[in-house]
């Protein structure tokens, strides 16, 4: 019990602070913990719903959240959103647990890596608010079957792509990823993929994680903070990569 309160503490303080950290952590932390991966990434968007709904109120109040940017991503999340329940509910469930730490290890381990050498990146794509909307598309699909995206992967786009400021950016992933974890979660919910009691758990230790991360959000250094996340991103997608082929 207390190892999952503690985990619910540590991943929601990371997202009130950056966020960025969410599926990416709490996902395989759970599947370390002996808990079945397609179980993990359900309990762990219902976990990542909550968490968010404090992180906006939080960052809210600071005006630091752009809805325009968020609710773009949104939109073209929804058609990925259907398009995962239907692949959901057709594709057979050993077989998905089967692959989905695999893809979920892959998914880590690049993003995290990108997120990194990001300073060293030059993309010769010239930033439009269109791209927004296909953005939203893939990360929504991402997230249907590993939970990880809205995070790691919203945040490198914004600030390397559209080159959005890395404080305004926390707000939208956190506005964002509210809306895409919620819908995510319905999915999951309908296919008996959650354990509400897990669940109820880590978000008894993640309300003081995300109240504290979202004043510590205008002190500390986020860029340096970042880094260590993505290291610790990159390692935990390395181990997920390693177990699958031993």
């Amino acid at each position: 019990m207390l190892p999952f309160i503690l985990l619910g503490f540590i991943v929601g303080f990371l997202v009130g602070l950056t966020g960025i950290g969410g599926g990416a952590l709490m996902t395989p932390s759970l599947i370390f913990l002996g808990v079945e991966p397609l179980i993990a990434v359900g309990t762990d968007l219902v976990y990542a719903s909550i968490t968010r709904i404090f992180g906006v109120l939080f960052h809210y109040k600071k005006g630091k959240i752009r809805h325009d940017l968020a609710l773009r991503l949104f939109a073209g999340s929804v058609p990925a959103i259907l398009l995962g329940s239907v692949l959901l509910r057709v594709i057979d469930k050993n077989a998905l647990n089967h692959y989905l730490t695999l893809l979920l290890g892959l998914i880590l381990v690049l993003s995290s890596f990108l997120s990194l050498i990001k300073g060293e990146i030059h993309v010769p794509i010239r930033p439009r608010r269109e791209y927004l909307y296909l953005l939203g598309f893939i990360v929504g699909l991402t997230v249907q079957f590993t939970s990880v995206g809205a995070g790691v992967i919203v945040s490198f786009a914004l600030m390397n792509l559209a080159k959005i400021s890395p404080r305004e950016v926390v707000g939208v992933t956190i506005f964002y990823g509210l809306a895409l974890s919620s819908f995510s979660a319905l999915n999951y919910a309908f296919l008996g993929g959650i354990n509400y009691s897990l669940a109820l758990l880590l978000i008894v230790g993640t309300l003081p994680g995300v109240y504290l991360g979202a004043h510590v959000n205008a002190i500390v250094e986020r860029d340096k903070l970042k880094k260590v996340i993505n290291l610790v991103i990159l390692a935990i997608g390395f181990v997920i990569l390693l177990q699958r082929m031993i």
